[in-house]
């Protein structure tokens, strides 16, 4: 850490987990074109909202076999909708190492009152894989937003496997690589790794997801946003652009230069290269001072887009508060903005380092981070 005050400032302070970062070239001339004061069932809303989702197939690489929709609610409402409308068939397993995941947790137990197998591990670990049953639904999330935790490459989800997995990818969608035929329903949202606007969740569903829904009436009555299906069958329109309410077609816009941007560096493997060097960053300062830590115990579960680390001296007695102060004097310094760990996780921060941030910002960025911690801890040591 340093007490002088570093050379070099980030050129964009962004580094807020959600709403993310907006693409290096954005500007609101870029959502011109947007169809504006349309209905989007005129010929040019559905020709976005149809652009939006094959966009999403080409960069992500979806199989043509998967179908692919835009609903209400954002990732929640997208991770929802699968649960209510999909679970109920055969014995659950939720899978839960952060506070996202623990919330999907709470709705399958309290309010869906399923009898489910629950998988829990602390804040900067993982559960172990191995022990779960692939043969029940398993519910999970990639990579966890809050604890800076991620499914690492080890982890193999069986070919054969006679359930469904359903798994909220909203910060590792668009930069980890994710092994489609392995997940059955996958969901993000636009505010994530693109930088979109909030609002606009993807419901991707695999053709095991599909016969699931055409062939399974859950128990429960299903609200009008959660419907999938009519008369035994997948409303196909919702999977074609034809969304169940009515979108924001700025927000639509906003998405498809998004996608445009993607491709422009690279696309899937562009984003994923940006995400890593700016990980790198932080993983090569962290190794380089020993009062910074990331929340993550293991290497190979390190998250490359929310970035968590700690500040482990055991003298820091009030790590919440020391934590905040950090954070505010960062932001203070119009160097980090919205850095500040989640309210429920361990003391530290957090980092967005998925591919709309630039890695020379995020360089820039530690040095003022040690000269944050130890300007907070010289007016701890000046209190006592």
């Amino acid at each position: 850490m340093t007490t002088t005050t570093p050379a070099t400032r980030p050129v964009n302070p962004r580094f807020s987990s959600g709403p993310c970062a907006k693409p290096p070239t954005f500007t609101l001339d870029a959502l011109s074109d947007a169809a504006l004061g349309r209905s989007h069932r005129a010929a040019v809303g559905k020709s976005k909202l149809k652009a939006a989702i094959e966009g999403t197939r080409e960069v992500l690489g979806i199989p043509a076999d998967y179908r692919i929709g835009i609903v209400p609610a954002s990732d929640t409402g997208a991770v929802e909708m699968a649960m209510w409308s999909l679970l109920g068939e055969r014995p659950v397993e939720m899978l839960a190492w952060e506070s996202f995941g623990a919330g999907w947790v709470t709705d399958v137990v309290k309010q869906l009152k399923l009898d489910a197998t629950v998988r829990t591990a602390d804040y900067g670990q993982i559960v172990d894989f191995a022990e779960v049953d692939f043969d029940k639904d398993v519910v999970f999330t990639w990579n966890g937003t809050t604890s800076g935790v991620r499914v690492p490459e080890s982890v193999t989800i069986p070919a054969d496997r006679a359930g469904l997995t359903i798994c909220d990818a909203t910060s590792a969608a668009f930069a980890m690589d994710l092994p489609w035929d392995r997940l059955d329903v996958t969901t993000f949202s636009w505010q994530k790794v693109l930088g979109g606007e909030a609002a606009h969740g993807m419901l991707i569903l695999s053709p095991r997801a599909v016969e699931r829904l055409e062939s399974y009436t859950p128990a429960w009555p299903l609200p009008k946003i959660f419907r999938l299906t009519k008369g035994g069958k997948l409303i196909d329109g919702i999977f074609e652009g034809a969304t169940i309410n009515t979108p924001s077609m700025l927000a639509v816009e906003d998405y498809l230069f998004a996608l445009d941007w993607a491709r422009s560096v690279g696309g899937l493997d562009g984003l994923m290269a940006r995400s890593q060097a700016s990980f790198d960053a932080v993983a090569d300062y962290v190794a380089a001072n020993d009062w910074i830590d990331f929340l993550a115990v293991d290497p190979a579960t390190r998250s490359t887009t929310s970035v968590c680390v700690t500040f482990p001296d055991p003298s820091i007695a009030d790590g919440a508060a020391f934590a905040k102060a950090v954070a505010k004097r960062l932001e203070a310094e119009g160097v980090a903005l919205d850095v500040g760990g989640y309210r429920d996780a361990p003391p530290g921060l957090r980092i967005w380092c998925g591919g709309t941030v630039e890695a020379s910002d995020v360089a820039a960025l530690m040095p003022w981070i040690g000269w944050a911690y130890a300007a907070e801890f010289a007016a701890l040591a000046d209190a006592a």
